[in-house]
Formats: C-alpha cells, structure tokens, sequence
C-alpha cells in the first residue's frame, strides 16, 4: 500500500470509528478522495501528500467546474479535502494544509421542496396500506418521518429500546453520534408499542433490537426506504422530489409555518448552527408574499 492510499484509509477509519459518520457519507468521503489522487496521478504522477500543492488543487477543482460540475458538488468536495488534510496535519503527516486559502464555491440557495399539508393529510387517511407486515411497517415508517423529521439513516437504526411510550418520545442517535430527544404525540407512541408487540409473532432472528425489520427479521435497507417513500408520496403529490428528505423538509416546514421557535426547530433536526435551519423560515416567508400578494388591495 503507497503512503497516499494509507494516509486515505487512515482518515476513513477515523471518520467511521471516531466520528461516526454514516455509511453514506463516508462513501462520499472516499470517492471525493479517489477522484481527487487520480487526478493528481494522471497529470502529475507519484507525488507525496507534502508535496500536494493550493495551486493543484485550484487546477483540480478548476476541471470539475469546466466539466459542469455544480457548485454544491464542488464544495462538498472541497469539505472533503479540507478535513482530509486536517486530519493529516494532526498526525504530523504534513506540515501546512494546502487548503487554507481555498474557499468555498457561492451556491444560490434553493428553498427546501415539501410536501403540501393537505397532501400528507391525504396519505395516511385515504391510502389503503396492506394489513400485511409490510404494510404495518410502511404506515408507521412514513408516519415516523413526518412526525420527527428524523434522517433515513436515524431511522433505519432506531432500535426498540430508544422509543419511550410512556413519556412520548423517541431519543435519536444522529450525525457525529449526537443524541437528541424528539417528542411524538400518544397515537404515535401508541402504534410504535403496538407495533413493537406484533413484532414479537413476526421476527425470525432472536436478539435483533432494531425498531424497523422486515418479514425475516432483518433491519430495513436504507435503498428499500427510499424506494418505498417515493411509491407512497407518489400516490399524492406530483412534487418531483418523493425521498425521505422531503418528509424531514416537510416536517420542519409545516413548524415554521404554523409559529415554531426556529431554535426548537433547530433542536428537533439535530441541526448544529442555526443557519442551517433558518432556510425553512423562507418558505414561511414565501407564503406570507403569497398571502399579501392575494389578499391585499394594493398589492
């Protein structure tokens, strides 16, 4: 193994173990990388990381942008680069970060897309759910996205003893291992236990602790999660984007629009600054233009 791909594997070690990252995210991590050393491979040939220049690196990302790439991809791989070398300075490895003086790519922000109320209101009143395992299990998983705004990955590994019915909340582990308390109303709480209890009949694997698992006992798959979210939310909207995410979008959206403290808010997604959150107050925003827009007599 060259040094390079060990100071790589080292860092992605250390984004999976001590960080905790997802297992998605440290994909993202890996290819950004692999992407990046085969670029300086190809143009320039065997280098060490000391001898990784700014000035390489602006070539690099100087490509991605000639080749279309959109900014938010670039920057994401500039984050990549930026923690990757950080890390390596820590470790001695190198002694100055040649990232230092590269800036993130300007992104217009687009509003967060959600699913309308009444649309939501559609889905679990008037679409039948099979009164099959599986049928149980996608009622209550869509339910679950839209009450917490929880992430795929949050809730793929919620496990049973993280659901308190008694007190109506579900305490969530979520990125950088950081754990968060989210309250869930008692009709919530109530077809979580029932469907713990039913669980009970269902599993085949003794000693599996995961809230979700499907007919031979095994946790959901974050592609199967996916696919049946767009399935369902594709029975009532014609919104192009159909993806877990849209439902946590949803769920900080209809908050926002209905008066949450934009911190509370902030705390329930697990956010960690405010600006990150503050994006769904524009939808707000944008609703009340469209309401002076419509109402007022000299709009």
């Amino acid at each position: 193994m060259s040094s390079i791909q060990h100071s790589i594997q080292s860092f992605l070690d250390y984004i999976k173990y001590q960080k905790r990252y997802s297992v998605h995210t440290i994909l993202s991590y890996e290819n950004d990388l692999k992407d990046f050393f085969d670029f300086t491979q190809d143009k320039y040939g065997n280098l060490s990381l000391t001898e990784i220049s700014t000035t390489l690196i602006r070539t690099w990302l100087a490509s991605l942008k000639q080749n279309k790439l959109a900014s938010k991809s670039i920057n994401r791989k500039i984050s990549t680069l930026k923690s990757f070398f950080k890390y390596q300075l820590r470790k001695e490895v190198i002694q100055v970060s040649p990232m230092t003086t590269i800036a993130s790519l300007k992104v217009s922000r687009r509003l967060p897309s959600f699913i309308e109320e009444k649309d939501i209101d559609t889905l679990f009143k008037h679409v039948e759910f099979p009164n099959t395992w599986e049928g149980k299990t996608i009622r209550l998983l869509l339910q679950i996205f839209y009450q917490t705004g929880i992430r795929v990955s949050e809730l793929i590994n919620l496990k049973d003893l993280q659901v308190d019915s008694s007190n109506s909340n579900i305490k969530v582990l979520g990125k950088g291992n950081k754990e968060r308390i989210i309250p869930i109303n008692n009709n919530l709480a109530a077809g979580i236990f029932t469907y713990i209890k039913e669980k009970e009949n269902v599993i085949e694997t003794p000693g599996n602790v995961h809230l979700f698992i499907n007919e031979k006992g095994k946790k959901l798959q974050p592609k199967y999660v996916y696919n049946i979210v767009k399935q369902y939310l594709g029975y009532v909207t014609t919104n192009e984007r159909k993806s877990p995410h849209i439902l946590r979008h949803s769920f900080a959206t209809h908050l926002t629009n209905n008066g949450a403290d934009i911190n509370a808010v902030k705390e329930l997604l697990g956010h960690s600054s405010l600006a990150a959150t503050q994006i769904y107050t524009h939808n707000n925003i944008e609703k009340l233009k469209d309401i002076h827009k419509k109402s007022h007599p000299k709009s």
